[in-house]
């Protein structure tokens, strides 16, 4: 299980299971947010936070609304826009202690180009 928070803690999320890997993404919008996605099916991650608290960013293909702290800044996660039994969503693990994300391999993603792992 790992668990992180922005930084003010208004956001909070709970992944439950330890990921195979975390994605470093280098689209428009992950590296500037220096994100570490962690993924799984929607119904999997508990996310904690009042209505109001986070801001929803959505662009391109608009098939993704990345989520950030109204309070603090800090981007905690994404939500897919087209819901369904598969759907999946991803945290940000760069929002949980580092202690606990340690041993986890990070894998490279060119979403800028490609749109493929280049590690």
């Amino acid at each position: 299980m790992i668990r992180g928070a922005c930084h003010c803690g208004a956001v909070s999320f709970v992944y439950p299971d330890r990921p195979d890997w975390l994605n470093r993404c280098n689209c428009s919008f992950c590296r500037r947010a220096g994100a570490l996605w962690a993924y799984a099916e929607t119904g999997r991650i508990t996310l904690n936070f009042s209505e109001g608290a986070t801001i929803r960013y959505i662009w391109g293909d608009k098939l993704l609304a990345f989520h950030s702290c109204k309070t603090c800044g800090c981007t905690t996660h994404w939500e897919n826009l087209t819901p369904g039994p598969e759907a999946r969503m991803a945290v940000n693990c760069a929002m949980a202690e580092p202690a606990d994300i340690a041993d986890l391999r990070i894998r490279h993603f060119d979403g800028a180009d490609t749109w493929a792992f280049v590690d």
